[in-house]
């Protein structure tokens, strides 16, 4: 089966597409299927934006569509920034200006209340309506400086660094997210909507 990815990021798409192909499913990029739409995320939940996001570009290509919206949430912030992390600092996708603003407000938390963690949820909706939502997460502590552990786009806030208790994950939240998955077939009807949302950690 042919599946939109809802995605412009380079490492999401290489991310579902291979999962999907170990399920047998052929994954079209945005930019192979020529669409250029750019739904507003206006939910509150990282599982409304990614629902928004598939059915968007669902409705636009007519395929299944699998779409997913991720953030940073910390415990000492009141779970912030949350479905805001791309804009955390006002513009969007601006990594280095998120980490000065998170450094900032994290700088007086002692070491022992930098719980954070990192969410991921996946949304699959089908033209005929059907849809499914799960949701993954990376739990940790968030770096008392960026430049404590080497890594790309907000990961250094991620981790507990220097402290070695929480390394770079294996497995990203997303693909924890769409590890059921693995096993997924459009026949399958107890995997689809109207079940709570699945969560797997």
């Amino acid at each position: 089966m042919i599946v939109c990815a809802a995605t412009n990021n380079a490492g999401k798409l290489k991310e579902l597409r291979r999962i999907l192909t170990r399920c047998g499913h052929e994954v079209k990029s945005l930019r192979e299927l020529g669409v250029t739409l750019d739904p507003e995320e206006t939910g509150t939940t990282f599982a409304e934006n990614a629902k928004i996001k598939a059915e968007a570009f669902c409705k636009a290509t007519g395929l299944p569509t699998v779409a997913d919206d991720s953030g940073l949430c910390v415990d000492a912030l009141n779970g912030a920034p949350g479905v805001y992390s791309a804009r955390y600092a006002g513009e969007h996708g601006n990594d280095a200006a998120n980490n000065e603003k998170l450094m900032a407000e994290m700088q007086n938390v002692p070491v022992g209340q930098r719980a954070a963690k990192f969410v991921s949820a996946v949304c699959l909706i089908l033209p005929d309506g059907r849809e499914l939502v799960v949701t993954g997460e990376c739990p940790g502590s968030v770096a008392l400086t960026p430049a404590a552990c080497p890594a790309a786009a907000w990961y250094p806030t991620r981790h507990t660094a220097p402290m070695p208790s929480w390394p770079m994950p294996k497995k990203t939240p997303s693909a924890t997210a769409a590890a059921p998955w693995k096993s997924w077939k459009p026949s399958s009807p107890h995997f689809w909507a109207n079940e709570p949302q699945r969560k797997t950690e």
